[in-house]
């Protein structure tokens, strides 16, 4: 028995300005992806889904082609030279004859001229298999859905937790689905439904209300074995797309059609109910910061949601931390900003040196109408690092890491972390490879949304959610939507639940 394995990640958000080519797709550090043996190597001891497929391999018996390890953090659109090429790597392998194919994706790429990239990684996937073959996909809780995707697609599994600390799990999920598939014992059907409301991320997470009853039910109909897998998708609302939209994917048994479709039912009736309970108010950046200097204890955790390269933001946005500087606040981590030149700068002066420079606002934001503005810094050179961490965390654990070159500079009482790379700083790992421990801090900056929680939360003693300016705000009414579909709550009040849309693949 033989099966192939990819891993081919990216989050797409339509509205940021930060192209993404092949180079970005990374296995943690270096440039590019990885393929054959050293993608099983870069896989092999982490917490991707991918290594599931793995360990269910082994325990069959199976032979492994690992077609390609290739995950890029959240910005633009992907070129089509480098999706064309990713794609050839898959598809390459799978045209040589395997018994399955085994996807860990995202679900919410976007590639010049392939508004829903995996779909169309699909579609060209069973043109060069035989029909039937088993194809199945674990994709991240903010996957967008197309008819491209369900249909080619034998099994679908998404992550239950954001921040995503279930990876690994979900693969496990579709792996005992394929083998029960290969061994006789399953055929499953998929049966979804996309409902037009986008929800905000910051409203999402299956951690509380309102979305936790709704995951906990479909956790446990797949637990009880209602269904074969059930998976509730917050989807990602910042690409301009089609098929952005909370969606819903069942799969189920052949012969048990009627109870995956009263659970699809009963699952998108309950969002829809609560879709007013999906929208996060902002408030503005000085009022949040006004607010966090009255929290006596810390560490207080202050979160610039707005520019979050998790989610696509640039990462050099300065205005909160200039907010934080003009208020006063002391003690301050604060981090890790984009700024490649600045660290330039940093590392030919070196450790010791006092220094003035113009941090971040490098980059302009013409879909929001936001011109990059620097904030000048007076301060002393603390600490340069080649930054690279292993991940040890509940989010993408035992995964390497890299930053790139990074710079602590150290600004009165506020230690400002500059980088080449950008990343989400859902692991301490940012700030301890450094020498420095952000649980020691009285106020802890991060541009993050929900994934911070994974490493950051289980010291924080407060989160403050700030509202600052990027291609990653809260607020839909700043974005110019062309391509999404229409009406679509809360853009339109008069938006109504879409027909259900249900396939049964043929591969099932």
């Amino acid at each position: 028995m033989k099966f192939v394995i990819a891993l081919m990640r990216h989050e797409t958000n339509t509205f940021s300005p930060i192209p993404t080519v092949l180079g970005d797709f990374r296995r943690g550090t270096g440039n590019g992806p990885a393929y054959g043996e050293a993608a099983r190597q870069a896989c092999e001891g982490t917490k991707n889904a991918a290594t599931a497929y793995l360990d269910m391999a082994r325990e069959m018996g199976a032979e492994v082609d690992f077609a390609m390890y290739a995950n890029a953090v959240p910005s633009g659109v992907v070129a089509r030279e480098a999706f064309e090429h990713l794609c050839d790597a898959v598809v390459r392998s799978a045209s040589q004859g395997c018994d399955a194919i085994l996807l860990d994706l995202h679900g919410a790429m976007v590639a010049d001229g392939y508004p829903d990239a995996e779909g169309e990684l699909l579609r060209r996937l069973r043109a060069c298999t035989p029909p039937g073959l088993p194809i199945g996909v674990a994709l991240d809780f903010h996957a967008n859905f197309s008819s491209e995707l369900i249909r080619n697609a034998t099994v679908i599994a998404g992550y239950c937790t954001y921040p995503h600390v279930d990876i690994y799990e979900t693969g496990a999920r579709v792996a005992r689905s394929i083998r029960a598939r290969l061994e006789g014992r399953s055929q499953p059907v998929l049966l979804w439904r996309r409902l037009p409301m986008l929800t905000h991320m910051l409203r999402q997470t299956p951690a509380m209300q309102p979305m936790k009853d709704i995951m906990d039910r479909a956790m446990q109909a797949e637990r009880d074995g209602e269904v074969c897998n059930a998976s509730v998708f917050g989807g990602f609302p910042l690409s301009d797309i089609p098929y952005a939209g909370l969606s819903v994917v069942i799969a189920a048994e052949r012969g048990r059609l009627d109870a995956g479709q009263r659970l699809l039912d009963e699952l998108c009736d309950l969002a829809w109910s609560r879709r007013a309970d999906f929208v996060f108010p902002s408030e503005p950046v000085p009022q949040a910061i006004a607010h966090a200097k009255t929290l006596e204890q810390g560490p207080v955790l202050l979160i610039d949601h707005g520019d979050n390269c998790g989610a696509g933001g640039v990462t050099d946005i300065m205005d909160v931390l200039e907010e934080m500087l003009r208020q006063g606040l002391e003690d301050v981590v604060a981090g890790p900003f984009w700024d490649p030149a600045t660290v330039a700068t940093l590392f030919e002066r070196g450790v010791g040196a006092e220094v003035t420079v113009d941090v971040g606002g490098k980059t302009d934001m013409p879909a929001l109408g936001l011109k990059g503005r620097p904030l000048r810094l007076t301060g002393v050179v603390e600490r340069l690092t080649d930054g690279e961490y292993t991940v040890t965390g509940p989010m993408f654990t035992g995964v390497r890491q890299s930053l790139g070159r990074t710079a602590v500079l150290r600004v009165g009482t506020v230690l400002v972390f500059i980088c080449e790379r950008p990343q989400e700083p859902y692991d301490t790992g940012v700030f301890t490879h450094a020498g420095v421990d952000p649980a020691q801090s009285r106020y802890v900056l991060l541009k993050s949304r929900q994934h911070f929680r994974a490493g950051f939360g289980p010291f924080a003693r407060h989160v403050v959610l700030v509202s600052g300016p990027g291609v990653c705000s809260s607020d839909y009414d700043l974005f110019p939507f062309k391509h999404l579909s229409r009406p679509m709550y809360p853009l339109d009040a008069d938006a109504t639940p879409a027909h259900a849309d249900g396939w049964a693949p043929a591969c099932a």
